[in-house]
């Protein structure tokens, strides 16, 4: 999605909607377009909404959008971005991925939004790319495409292809578009109509800073759990963590237990079991290798934890 390659005029922009879809991603993108056509006081951007069936499609929220046409009926268009959420392979199939290959072939400039990488990628796209998708979905992507380099980042242009990882990430995909078109001053007076108060750069990381997602001003908390964060396939034990964190294994417990209300063994745990559960979710893997991913080498205690968190085992979680 170079921005110099886009010509004079309108610019249409197509939005694949896939089953489920994310509501705020596609109206974090649309809208920007919009606010532009108005300061611009010209069409500078229209958008077309499609569906894999020419059909309405459910966001995840289950409000509808009416799609202006199926598959069969887009043979040329100049950009499309595909929006995805939870559950990205619900309408996947060969014909999509035939249809994708064909509109790169023509010359389309393809993009993802939210988890709608996986489709690029499982369409034999990406391959060599820089991509980004949701930050719950990313160790699913890295496990399933190891070859793609996938990025813990807002958004990422590489050559014909942009990949989002949603929510409001979009919006600044759009601003960030919007000033390569037009004008730096026009992408901040659209920011500002949604009060956005910056332009935030591409390369920001997605999710906040551990200090504030763990609720503590406590330095030493805080290292420790982005120690836990970075080591969820290989575990470590308390004495360890204790030590890469300068701190003894009494005092770490402490910590736990006064900011977190949970011993530091079952903090650790739980957040292993989330991992496995998007991994469950958003990948193909087989239950024992997700288990595996997610530091736990005896499938039965990886079953029974499971089943004290969810209140279900692995297996019977909703697979792709």
């Amino acid at each position: 999605m170079q921005k110099s390659e886009y010509p004079d005029g309108p610019r249409r922009i197509g939005f694949l909607l896939m089953p489920k879809f994310s509501m705020m991603c596609l109206t974090s993108a649309i809208e920007p377009l919009r606010v532009a056509n108005r300061f611009l006081e010209r069409q500078a951007y229209s958008w077309h909404f499609f569906s894999v069936d020419g059909g309405p499609v459910a966001a995840s929220n289950e409000m509808t959008i009416l799609a202006e046409a199926g598959l069969d009926e887009i043979s040329d268009f100049p950009v499309v971005g595909l929006v995805s959420s939870f559950e990205p392979f619900a309408a996947a199939n060969a014909r999509l991925y035939g249809w994708l290959r064909r509109m790169r072939r023509r010359g389309c400039h393809l993009g993802a939004f939210d988890t709608g990488a996986f489709l690029l990628a499982e369409a034999g796209l990406l391959n060599g790319r820089r991509v980004t998708l949701h930050w719950e979905s990313l160790a699913a992507f890295r496990e399933a495409y190891p070859d793609i380099e996938a990025r813990d980042s807002l958004f990422e242009i590489d050559g014909p292809f942009f990949t989002c990882s949603g929510g409001t990430a979009s919006l600044d995909l759009m601003l960030d578009l919007i000033a390569g078109h037009h004008s730096k001053e026009l992408a901040v007076a659209v920011a500002e109509q949604f009060i956005h108060q910056e332009m935030r750069h591409q390369e920001l990381r997605q999710r906040m800073p551990a200090d504030r997602r763990v609720g503590t001003m406590s330095g030493t908390l805080v290292r420790i759990v982005e120690t836990m964060e970075a080591n969820i396939e290989t575990p470590l034990c308390l004495d360890d963590l204790a030590a890469a964190s300068g701190v003894t294994k009494r005092q770490l417990e402490r910590l736990f237990t006064r900011h977190m209300g949970v011993p530091p063994q079952r903090y650790y745990l739980d957040m292993r079991l989330d991992r496995a559960r998007q991994l469950l979710n958003q990948s193909d893997m087989p239950v024992f290798e997700v288990g595996l991913a997610c530091g736990f080498t005896a499938a039965p205690y990886f079953t029974r934890a499971y089943r004290r968190r969810f209140g279900y085992p692995p297996s019977r979680e909703n697979r792709p």
